[in-house]
């Protein structure tokens, strides 16, 4: 994002900064950069899923440190995409590179700068629960940033170069040179040095008039203009003075600048340096030119009032545009409640899915959560306009039109307001989608049944179907909920380095993930049916890539689980639950198949012998129910009443040994047991620390 080469030139002329102490003021926060900053500055690991409870630790020492020195921040995110679609081009070239960026990251095993696909998820969740301002925007933050921070008159603490265009009367802190992690004392106040920069010491610096540096950063190309890439007949660099090096492209232009006190005069002589342009191709590139410098032009501050008091902003759109949104989204939009993607699906009928690490010879892991979204589709639109989804195919870039999804229990809801809508009818359309029933998630906590639900989903669906070592380990990781000491010892035995990547494993979990935030974000548009899962307390993908490595390689869970009892029953709740889904969907596919075989054989019989319809009842008797053959191999089921007793739960989490004990077995320990109830706590006890 931003003037491309401007943070590089101002790392050169560092003299342009000033050096402060900051305490006790006002701090608007550029959310995205804020977030990606955090997590990729941290050596935290981006290959295996997201180390997200190290990740919201991060966050809780960030603002703690702001408190610390009296600082009172506000977070402000980007929302949806624009909806002129003037972006389309940078952002769809963006999206190119980070499939290949993923690939790699895949194949190589190193980092590459992309974020897991929860991230986002776990910043808002953590900023929320720390009671820290948080607005979504509806399109792009800058200039919203921009515009509050004027209004307000306190400073914006930002890694893209856009703020250095912006006259802020506070100024600018860069996020590169904001030293939290190193909070001073003077006296009895805490502080935080860092760096600031105003627009003033930029253009006294490069002797250039302050009403030219929105035309400075048009000519110099930002996401709206790219004169260096389209016209080869310019060079900036010829203007700039000798040993420039890197930066000798804005130097020069800088330079050239000073003789001009306009834009128009500017533009115009920028063209004449083109070369013989035809008028036409001038008046292309005259209008992207003043639609560059339109970016740091401030609107009215719209975010003002909400963090005062609450409302939530007008959309900032021509009104046959933002008739097209509810007016229902607009104040969970910019609490953000709801993901902006919708902003997308609504204003563009477009829905731009994320890219994740994984090797391109794969299958999107997207693709398995598409039915999820078709019913968020079909809620926004109804049943007849096709959405575009931006995925990957290979290392392909596609745009793939989807139809939208009305099911039994959506159609009562569409194009209605579901904050309207019975919880219980609203329910009914996320347990729908997900193929559960109620019934099947009422033994567990209301904070899980979401995940689980998701799982049963996921091992429905998943391509390739998930081995026993993936779901155990994913049930695990799951079942530890707050407890961070299992994770912290299992994750510094591996600090040092950096763990393979098995890429049937990322793949596998990479759907579960995409099964999860789609479910999450269409739990947000019916309102929250069920509790929104805390994801840094539920699901760590370093982990439970360990957990699936230690038990093929027949490693043992010891710090895992030790001494966790409730660990070990939630672990035995999901596992029953998952059974007897996969139990009753078995039975269920049993009976359909039973009703047609019969429905087949009464018309066959007014049209052949008996002798004929007894063969084709012979060829149409269904196999075995795969899926519950699978299942039986997944779980140790005990056949007696005991079943549930922790002694049976730790024999099934011992590494290796996901198969059936013998009768034997059970029978001996079942009459030790009876003959010494003492003996069989201390067993019971001690059976946790066979992991």
């Amino acid at each position: 994002m931003g003037v491309q080469g401007l943070s590089s030139l101002l790392e050169k002329h560092r003299r342009i900064y000033r050096e402060v102490r900051f305490r006790r003021s006002r701090l608007l926060i550029d959310g995205c950069n804020l977030l990606y900053l955090l997590y990729f500055s941290s050596g935290l690991d981006q290959n295996h899923g997201g180390e997200y409870a190290s990740f919201e630790v991060l966050i809780e020492k960030f603002v703690k440190a702001l408190r610390d020195c009296g600082i009172s921040p506000y977070v402000v995110l980007d929302g949806g995409s624009d909806y002129t679609d003037k972006k389309l081009k940078t952002v769809t070239l963006r999206a190119k590179d980070r499939v290949k960026k993923a690939h790699r990251a895949a194949q190589d095993n190193r980092h590459e700068s992309i974020l897991p696909l929860l991230v986002k998820l776990v910043f808002k969740q953590t900023l929320a629960r720390l009671e820290v301002p948080l607005a979504q925007c509806y399109g792009e933050a800058d200039q919203e940033i921009a515009a509050m921070a004027t209004e307000w008159r306190c400073p914006v603490l930002s890694k893209d170069s856009d703020f250095y265009i912006f006259d802020l009367p506070a100024g600018l802190l860069p996020l590169s040179d904001f030293r939290w992690e190193a909070v001073q004392r003077s006296g009895s106040q805490s502080f935080i040095s860092c760096k600031s920069y105003n627009t003033s010491s930029f253009c006294i610096f490069f002797s250039l008039q302050q009403q030219l540096l929105p035309t400075f950063a048009a000519l110099a190309g930002n996401d709206y203009v790219k004169l260096q890439r389209t016209e080869s007949s310019i060079s900036w660099a010829q203007f700039a003075p000798e040993g420039s090096g890197v930066t000798s492209r804005l130097e020069g232009l800088l330079r050239w600048l000073r003789g001009f006190q306009g834009p128009q005069d500017a533009f115009e002589a920028a063209l004449g340096l083109m070369g013989d342009l035809s008028s036409k191709r001038k008046a292309e590139l005259l209008k992207d030119l003043y639609l560059g410098m339109e970016e740091y032009q401030l609107p009215p501050c719209s975010l003002n009032k909400f963090f005062i008091h609450g409302t939530a902003p007008p959309f900032p759109a021509e009104e046959e545009v933002a008739g097209l949104v509810p007016d229902w989204t607009r104040l969970p939009l910019t609490r953000a409640r709801l993901t902006p993607d919708i902003l997308d699906v609504l204003l563009l009928r477009r829905m731009p899915l994320s890219i994740v690490v994984d090797h391109a010879d794969t299958a999107s892991a997207n693709l398995i959560s598409r039915p999820l979204r078709q019913v968020m589709y079909g809620l926004l639109l109804g049943d007849g306009t096709e959405v575009t989804e931006r995925d990957r195919d290979g290392l392909q870039l596609k745009f793939i039109p989807v139809r939208p999804a009305v099911t039994r229990a959506s159609k009562k809801l569409v194009l209605t307001s579901p904050d309207q809508v019975e919880p219980s009818q609203r329910l009914q359309v996320l347990l729908e989608a997900l193929q559960v029933t109620e019934d099947s998630l009422s033994r567990l906590p209301p904070q899980l049944r979401l995940p689980l639900a998701v799982t049963c989903y996921w091992l429905q669906r998943a391509q390739p179907p998930p081995d026993k070592e993936l779901l155990k380990a994913l049930l695990l990781g799951l079942s530890t909920g707050d407890s961070t000491r299992p994770r912290t010892a299992l994750q510094n035995q591996n600090h040092h380095r950096r763990p393979d990547l098995d890429l049937v494993v990322v793949h596998a979990f990479n759907q579960w993930q995409s099964c999860l935030k789609t479910s999450i974000h269409l739990n947000q548009l019916l309102g929250f049916p069920l509790p929104e899962p805390q994801i840094s307390r539920l699901y760590e993908g370093s982990l439970v890539h360990q957990l699936v490595h230690r038990m093929r390689s027949g490693g043992k869970l010891r710090p895992f689980v030790k001494n966790d009892r409730s660990s070990l029953k939630l672990y035995q709740t999901f596992q029953a639950v998952v059974h007897q889904f996969h139990t009753q969907e078995a039975s269920a596919s049993s009976e359909t198949q039973k009703t047609a075989l019969a429905s087949s054989e009464t018309q066959k019989t007014a049209l052949a012998s008996s002798e004929t319809q007894k063969t084709a009842s012979d060829q149409q008797q269904p196999p075995l129910d795969d899926l519950t053959v699978n299942l039986q191999q997944l779980f140790l089921l005990n056949e007696d009443a005991e079943a549930g007793c922790s002694v049976r739960v730790q024999e099934d989490l011992r590494l290796g040994a996901l198969v059936s004990v013998r009768t034997r077995y059970r029978a001996k320990e079942r009459n030790n047991r009876c003959k010494n109830p003492e003996l069989a706590r201390k067993e019971e006890c001690r059976g946790r620390d066979l992991l």
